[in-house]
């Protein structure tokens, strides 16, 4: 898809709070101690700005420049180096932290994922860690998806919007967001998701040079058991 239509990015937010998803990383950049950030994948920067602190290096990446003009006008922004781009234009590091949230890693297709795994290994340090989210493809949230045009009122007038999902395969969906602003004019954002399961992820991780140390099911940090909606990895560098 094209980049995100800055009115929508606007919304962002509104859409995905702040809550107990960054309470988690936050306290996990904490827990490692790490002087050194890179969240992959930063989107608005929320989460990104709140990381930041007194002689912690933090830096997020996007490929989206609406995303990142937005970021960048964040109180506290100065705080972060900005970089569009995705792994490949990640600076060198060596990192202690690396984030991928928002469930972020299932926008990475296929044929990009074993390098981007690739690029975040060479940018930490052994004994790094790496952690992100995944939807849980045994939950088949993305049944719930499709909607009926509804209506609300934003910064930018009405918005009517409505969503349809087209199931690729076994491991892919797309989605298509529609967007009908009060001028009439409709922005249409499709999408792809890849709903890799705990063994293939883990897998993935291996061959990249990384050890799963814990998988999550719930934001509290309890153990993934198979049937929550959300997997959460906590990696270590080898």
């Amino acid at each position: 898809m094209s980049d995100y239509d800055p009115r929508l990015v606007d919304l962002y937010d509104v859409d995905n709070p702040d809550g107990p998803d960054h309470d988690f990383y936050r306290a996990l950049a904490d827990e490692c101690e790490a002087r050194s950030v890179l969240d992959l994948g930063c989107g608005t920067g929320m989460l990104t700005v709140t990381l930041a602190r007194d002689g912690r290096r933090v830096v997020g990446v996007d490929p989206s420049r609406s995303m990142l003009s937005f970021a960048r006008r964040r109180d506290d922004a100065d705080g972060v180096e900005w970089v569009e781009g995705d792994s490949s234009a990640a600076p060198s590091g060596p990192f202690d932290l690396v984030l991928m949230t928002g469930n972020a890693v299932q926008h990475i297709p296929d044929d990009e994922w074993p390098r981007t795994l690739g690029d975040l290994r060479a940018r930490m340090r052994p004994g790094g860690t790496l952690s992100f989210e995944s939807r849980n493809p045994a939950f088949r949230e993305w049944e719930s998806w499709s909607s009926a045009p509804a209506r609300r009122d934003t910064p930018h007038g009405i918005l009517t919007e409505w969503m349809d999902v087209e199931v690729v395969d076994d491991r892919v969906v797309r989605f298509r967001a529609h967007n009908r602003f009060a001028s009439g004019e409709t922005v249409v954002e499709e999408q792809s998701l890849v709903f890799r399961d705990r063994g293939e992820i883990t897998s993935d991780l291996a061959a990249a040079g990384f050890a799963v140390d814990r998988i999550a099911g719930e934001w509290d940090g309890t153990a993934f058991d198979g049937t929550s909606r959300v997997m959460i990895f906590v990696a270590r560098a080898l």
